[in-house]
């Protein structure tokens, strides 16, 4: 009797090659983020979409904190509208990059999340900056 891995079939290597590039129009990750930050690369503005609270405990170097509440046409006006931001929150428990992408998305503005968040980026042992 097949596992629960393998009872459903996997993918053609078709449909597998559109799902994983399409999940990496949506998506980043710590890695590719740091990189991208400590090689003078960053094409993007980082945006820690929690509170400002936590951002004050600890947030990653460059990132600007609006709260996922108040992402609207007023706040992202001083970006040009092809602009590409990089959304992050607490981590995977939290749905705050999902809740600003949708704002994002219906703002007809470019968008991708940090997947993993604060909590990635820890787990990588990157370091965060503390207001307090």
């Amino acid at each position: 009797m097949p596992s629960s891995v393998s009872r459903p079939p996997a993918a053609t290597s078709q449909d597998a090659l559109a799902h994983f590039e399409t999940c990496l129009k949506f998506e980043t990750d710590c890695w590719d983020v740091h990189h991208a930050l400590t090689n003078d690369r960053q094409d993007f503005v980082l945006l820690d979409v929690r509170s400002e609270s936590l951002f004050n405990k600890g947030h990653i170097r460059g990132a600007i904190n609006l709260p996922h509440p108040r992402i609207n046409v007023e706040s992202l006006a001083a970006y040009p509208k092809d602009t590409l931001f990089v959304v992050y929150c607490a981590g995977p428990h939290c749905n705050g990059t999902e809740k600003a992408a949708i704002r994002f998305a219906k703002l007809n503005r470019p968008v991708k999340k940090m997947i993993g968040g604060i909590t990635g980026w820890q787990d990588e042992e990157f370091p965060l900056i503390k207001n307090q």
